[in-house]
């Protein structure tokens, strides 16, 4: 669905909420508990108090020991009542202040607040929000049968789950006592919040985990920020939880500002830079939620069995001149896929492995790569060798050029073996290219692939930066908007 759609459907929404508020807002009836007031309902004295003629009182009873006021607006303005008993001179019960709106809708409590059809701006706010599901949905299905790997999957996957999070929120306060907008609002500055410290458990058993992951990884690998990746992340995103938290409790305890007055700039200000750390944070957690989900999607997919040609891409080899076992993994994967293929549908395929000579290697990978292949059987007319390329790119560019030369075919089919954790990113390097080609996973340790959601991510967050740039600053437009509402609600 194309954006205009929603942008028309949620006005369309608020047309009606604003119109069914218009015709039943000016009636509303305030609920109240009595609790130790023996007496009638005759015996009581309501009292309106207003500057002018704002609403007037037109029936109150009692019922299971709670008193019900209802009430009808005149004109606009603020007005507030107090009950009085005759026979219990000490019950004295005052209300909220009461808001009469232009329209005559009467809220409670704040300017935006509980009115009788002010539930359905949170049914309006839920309905929207399905629909706005459903219809991203539709469209991550279309985009992954479509291109598979592209880094706008992974950002498609996150705003998924934020968008569901806000939905499970809505739905859950739906059932709650009726706000009004006022709640709606508090609901959507609570949710990324609540998600943020719902993973806090999660984030830090997790960085427990990648830190062992790491020091394992560090110990066989080497030591480099790169393989700090995931320790990083587990910190900044421990520390982006919690600072809300201790924020708050320092400025609740310092009179350097003032966050005691519900009146005051300075508790709202707060308020909004609480907000919007909760929501980026979530927003984040989210997009990493995505890439380990497309990720481990990716290295588990296997290549429908149609293929003309298998690229191996390259990796390190040994001094000597033979595969390491993460590239010799690669290659087996490669050969198990041939003869998966083989025995489905009969078709044989072409290998290509892919990799230049490295300036601390005896010969190309590519080379390496064919002896091995060769070694296990493979006859060197089903070998083609690219032996130029000197990254997982140009592995990919520089053997699609072999394919071009060497078949006639205008559409070859086109598989890749490389270790799982590498398979979309390689995936989406061939995407680039207008190759179109599916992965196939290696397996390798594991202390590999925690780092290698890491870099993932942020490589995810890099190549659509501008993308994820412009949802933040709408969410944090969307935070101001929403906090301005609370500011105004409650000083108006």
């Amino acid at each position: 669905m194309k954006k205009r759609f929603y942008i028309i459907f949620i006005a369309f929404l608020m047309l009606i909420c604003f119109v069914y508020n218009i015709i039943v807002g000016s009636r509303y009836i305030i609920e109240t508990d009595i609790n130790g007031y023996n007496g009638t309902a005759d015996k009581l004295t309501v009292t309106v108090h207003q500057d002018k003629e704002i609403l007037k009182v037109t029936e109150y009873h009692i019922q299971n020991e709670k008193l019900y006021i209802t009430v009808e607006s005149i004109s606009s303005g603020r007005a507030f009542l107090s009950v009085s008993a005759a026979d219990e001179p000490d019950f004295l019960f005052s209300s909220p202040y009461l808001y009469v709106h232009t329209f005559g809708i009467i809220t409670e409590e704040n300017f935006f607040g509980r009115s009788t059809g002010s539930w359905s701006f949170s049914a309006a706010n839920i309905i929207f929000l399905a629909v706005l599901i459903i219809g991203l949905l539709i469209h991550i299905k279309k985009e992954l049968h479509r291109d598979f790997y592209q880094y706008s999957n992974v950002r498609n996957i996150g705003f998924l789950i934020f968008l569901i999070i806000l939905f499970v929120e809505q739905l859950i306060s739906l059932g709650s006592i009726n706000r009004g907008i006022i709640g709606s609002v508090d609901t959507a500055l609570y949710s990324a919040g609540f998600f943020s410290y719902f993973v806090l458990p999660v984030a830090f058993v997790t960085f427990i985990l990648v830190t062992v992951s790491n020091i394992q990884l560090m110990r066989n690998e080497g030591r480099n920020w790169k393989n700090m990746l995931g320790c990083i992340l587990g910190v900044m995103l421990c520390l982006s939880t919690v600072f809300p938290e201790i924020l708050s409790n320092f400025l609740q305890q310092t009179t350097i500002v003032d966050v005691h007055n519900q009146n005051g700039i300075a508790l709202y200000i707060e308020l909004l830079v609480e907000d919007t750390i909760f929501a980026v944070t979530a927003y984040l957690e989210c997009i990493l939620i995505g890439t380990i989900i497309l990720s481990t999607k990716a290295a588990r997919k296997i290549p429908a069995f149609d293929k003309d040609y298998i690229l191996i891409l390259g990796c390190q080899i040994k001094k000597d001149g033979t595969l390491t076992n993460l590239l010799k993994s690669r290659a087996d994967r490669a050969i198990e896929f041939a003869k998966m293929q083989k025995n489905a549908v009969g078709k044989d395929i072409t290998f290509i492995p892919s990799g230049g000579k490295g300036i601390d290697e005896v010969i190309a990978e590519a080379d390496a790569i064919k002896n091995y292949l060769v070694s296990t059987g493979i006859p060197e007319s089903s070998i083609l060798v690219e032996n130029q390329s000197e990254n997982t790119y140009e592995n990919l560019r520089n053997s699609m050029e072999l394919i071009r030369n060497h078949t006639k075919n205008d559409n070859p089919k086109i598989a890749f073996s490389t270790t799982n954790y590498h398979v979309f990113r390689s995936g989406v390097f061939a995407s680039h290219q207008n190759i179109k080609a599916e992965g196939i996973g290696a397996k390798t340790k594991r202390y590999f692939w925690i780092n290698a959601f890491i870099r993932e991510f942020i490589a995810t967050l890099v190549s659509e930066w501008k993308t994820h740039m412009a949802i933040i600053m709408i969410w944090i437009v969307v935070i101001i908007s929403m906090v301005g509402i609370v500011y105004f609600s409650n000083n108006l």
